[in-house]
């Protein structure tokens, strides 16, 4: 099985409703549909999220670094040499992480397709139904409560709530969301680098104090600001998970070392695919730590590599965090991991089990 081809799509779906952050709103997903072909006709798809404020990809950089310089590298090669072709990917250019992971993906796709197996036992196997959390976005705290009860209400059994932009309204947003969902639902808090150091920690102290108990504290200063991160993990009772300030692992050991954090979110967009998202969580088991596996506002494509990458590492990967297919109007995928509300459940077919995706726009190769 060889690689003949490969091409570029957009794809629009719009969200249910707006995704709010401290950092962004969002009301579709966007993201360019990466489809790699082959000399046998089997297809293998991946997705990249345009995320500027996070990894500083956009459509236009996504689409440059996979048309000019990852996907020359890739025409011609054999599908079986996996180690060979993930380097090729990864050394391709600096950063773009995004665009990485989305031909990653679909490389690990075909890859698994070659075998006649799902993704998750070329992997390592385990249990292929993992449950999700949902996200509630940053709102005014009636809404938010709202959303909330309606998530429980739908099966969801842990919330991740979106705070960090007045920290005042923050700490009274997750009061009230404790008191109507308690003991029905985890609580899990996402500054979004929205804090600083010492504002998370009044923060916390105040919620603690107040007795609201919260799974985890999620990013609360800015990713560069480990210094911070750390100040944080050593004055609250809470465990502190680092999001941004993590894409790789060698940034992984670096902050495990230095104990700054209790929790590492892992995300296929920030590490550039599954090969270092599977290294990351080999590094983390290494030091016991736990893992999130997270994704951006993505489609059932890219989280559905997610999905496969969870369960194989189920061991070490104990939150999961891939609720966005549940966000979108639609699924625009036919075949794949099946999403229902906050279950999730992969089927027998091979690789990711993708049989086509409905909605693509075709876009040009650079240069055209």
């Amino acid at each position: 099985m060889k690689i003949t081809d490969i091409q570029l799509a957009m794809l629009r779906v719009p969200l249910k409703t707006p995704f709010k952050t401290a950092l962004r709103s969002v009301a579709a997903v966007e993201d360019i549909i990466v489809t790699v072909h082959t000399d046998t006709g089997h297809v293998g798809y991946g997705e990249a999220a345009a995320t500027a404020v996070i990894t500083g990809d956009t459509h236009g950089s996504i689409a440059e670094a996979i048309g000019r310089y990852i996907a020359p590298r890739l025409i011609g090669q054999d599908i079986a040499n996996l180690n060979r072709n993930v380097h090729l990917i990864q050394t391709a250019l600096e950063r773009n992480t995004s665009a990485k992971a989305a031909v990653e993906i679909a490389i690990y796709d075909l890859w698994a397709q070659l075998y006649d197996t799902p993704l998750y036992r070329m992997l390592g196997g385990g249990d292929p139904v993992i449950a999700t959390d949902i996200t509630i976005s940053v709102d005014y705290i009636d809404k938010m409560v709202a959303d909330s009860v309606a998530a429980v209400e739908r099966g969801f059994e842990s919330l991740k709530i979106k705070v960090g932009k007045d920290i005042g309204v923050d700490i009274e947003r997750v009061k009230a969301i404790h008191a109507a969902v308690e003991g029905r639902a985890l609580l899990r808090l996402d500054a979004n680098q929205g804090w600083t150091a010492k504002q998370a920690v009044h923060a916390m102290h105040q919620l603690e104090d107040a007795g609201v108990h919260l799974e985890l504290l999620e990013q609360p200063v800015r990713a560069r600001d480990i210094d911070g991160l750390k100040y944080v993990a050593d004055r609250v009772h809470t465990p502190v998970m680092a999001d941004e300030s993590v894409f790789g692992p060698a940034e992984v050991v670096d902050l495990i070392q230095r104990r700054a954090a209790d929790i590492i979110n892992i995300k296929l967009m920030k590490t550039g695919g599954i090969s270092n998202a599977i290294r990351i969580a080999d590094i983390a088991a290494l030091y016991e730590v736990p893992c999130m596996i997270g994704c951006m506002i993505e489609t059932s494509i890219s989280v559905a590599a997610a999905v496969h990458v969870a369960v194989a590492k189920s061991h070490i990967v104990t939150k999961v965090d891939l609720d966005g297919p549940s966000l979108c109007t639609f699924n625009p995928v036919d075949g794949g991991v099946r999403f229902d509300e906050s279950e999730i459940s992969i089927t027998d077919a091979p690789g990711l089990g993708i049989r086509g995706v409905r909605g693509l726009e075709p876009m040009p190769a650079p240069g055209e």
